[in-house]
């Protein structure tokens, strides 16, 4: 029995119409992504009673919300490295379990250093469970439509945010802090069980050497996109493949992708450090600066991950054309406009700040998503799990510097000079968006081998 090639494999991929069977995979990798952004942010709505409960400081505060960041540091080095080696499917389950049952632990803390240590080891598994959906759901998709079929997933983590905060708004006053970690436990322990009945990534399986399996699942995915249309199809254009190679951490640096690679790292670190410092710090903000009511604060805070769900909705329905280049410069382009109307004096009246922050964390939390798209379209499958969760650990690390570093702006006075900060970044991210090279609608095998 003759074993199909690997590029008649890859065409076969590429052909084969978005289905039942794409759907159902990006419902459950979807899922664990959900629970992975609530177990995220549910920190930033459980911060303003324990501020007062255990007495904590503003670095402390800081300190708190870094130490996810850095476990989600760890976990993305981690879960990339092993999802070169056993595959998307497994580490992407394994992280999953480790984030719903830290979120129980979570529940369980009786104190700050309690609540940190459960915290940091929480992150390890938020860190190692998105960097591998999204090369997973990458190199389920086809070259066009990718930027719309990913995104369409992608939404889902913002989903999440979203959820986190009117829950956070309407249960947290009701029935306590502890309730935001069990809602963010439980379901997650299920999800990693449907997760391993996912079949791998045949793109992983191909590069990996084994054709047999990966033609398997491509036949379960040409059976589920049938009857098959009247017209024949038009021929896909020749794939190129690459002999199978091992990925390594220093060919991200090599000359073949350094410049993909500094590029990218910008973008992570300096998207995510304005959006997850605004994520996390707004409710604080707005009930110790501005003095509003706890259900308030959070309502308030709350519409920021309204606005990022608004516009990365159209995101996905025009990334495709617009492509992932001018997408990324029009949103760093707008937000820095916006956090400088508030470095420079925007911050005098809470719904002025309400207004611009959430209008400014909308296009920035979009940018998020889109790097997301983007980074695994430039890297081949070899080190596509690799190159995605260094990315993001830079994320991790801009994550931890902005919080932790607010804090201590914040103890010494000047709401103004971190949205200053704010909009530097946001210059700094398009500077580096001008340098980026355009992915639509071209086959992952073209753009890296």
């Amino acid at each position: 029995m003759t074993t199909p090639s690997e590029a008649t494999l890859i065409a076969r991929l590429e052909a084969v119409p978005t289905s039942a069977w794409h759907i159902r995979a990006r419902i459950v990798m979807g899922s664990a992504t959900f629970f992975d952004a609530f177990n995220a942010l549910s920190i930033a709505f459980v911060l303003p009673i324990l501020v007062r409960a255990w007495h904590i400081s503003p670095p402390q505060i800081g300190v708190m919300i870094g130490a996810s960041y850095a476990g989600q540091f760890v976990g993305a080095l981690v879960f990339s490295w092993a999802a070169e080696r056993w595959g998307r499917v497994p580490c992407a389950a394994t992280a999953t379990a480790i984030f719903a049952a830290m979120s129980l632990a979570c529940a369980a803390a009786w104190n700050f250093d309690s609540l940190l240590l459960a915290r940091f080891i929480q992150g390890i598994g938020v860190g190692g469970e998105m960097p591998v959906a999204a090369v997973y759901i990458s190199e389920l998709s086809k070259a066009r439509g990718r930027g719309r079929f990913f995104l369409l997933y992608e939404m889902i983590f913002p989903i999440g945010l979203m959820a986190t905060g009117q829950v956070g708004a309407i249960l947290v006053p009701l029935l306590g802090w502890k309730t935001m970690f069990l809602i963010g436990g439980l379901p997650g322990l299920a999800i990693a069980l449907l997760l391993l009945r996912l079949p791998e990534s045949p793109r992983w399986l191909i590069g990996k050497g084994r054709l047999a399996d990966a033609e398997t699942i491509i036949a379960r995915m040409e059976a589920s996109s049938r009857p098959a249309p009247s017209a024949a199809p038009e021929p896909p254009p020749p794939i190129p493949t690459a002999p199978a190679r091992t990925g390594r951490w220093s060919e991200l640096l090599s000359p073949a992708y350094r410049a993909r690679t500094l590029i990218v790292w910008t973008l992570w670190a300096s998207a995510f450090l304005i959006a997850n410092s605004l994520n996390n710090w707004m409710p604080t903000l707005y009930t110790t600066v501005y003095h509003l009511a706890l259900p308030q604060a959070l309502r308030a805070a709350s519409m920021t991950n309204v606005a990022q769900v608004a516009l990365l909705l159209v995101a996905a329905l025009t990334i495709d054309r617009t492509g992932r280049k001018y997408w990324t410069m029009g949103a760093f382009a707008a937000g820095a406009v916006l956090l400088g109307m508030l470095a420079l004096g925007g911050t005098q009246t809470v719904s002025v700040v309400i207004v611009l922050s959430t209008l400014s964390y909308g296009l920035i939390g979009s940018i998020a998503a889109v790097v997301y798209l983007y980074t695994p379209e430039i890297y081949p499958t070899r080190m596509r799990a690799i190159g995605t969760g260094v990315a993001t650990s830079w994320l991790r690390v801009a994550s931890a510097i902005g919080p932790t570093l607010i804090g201590f702006m914040l103890a010494k006075g000047g709401v103004e000079s971190v949205f200053l900060l704010f909009a530097a970044v946001a210059i700094l991210g398009l500077i580096a968006a001008t340098r980026m090279i355009e992915t639509r609608n071209l086959a992952l095998e073209h753009i890296a081998r």
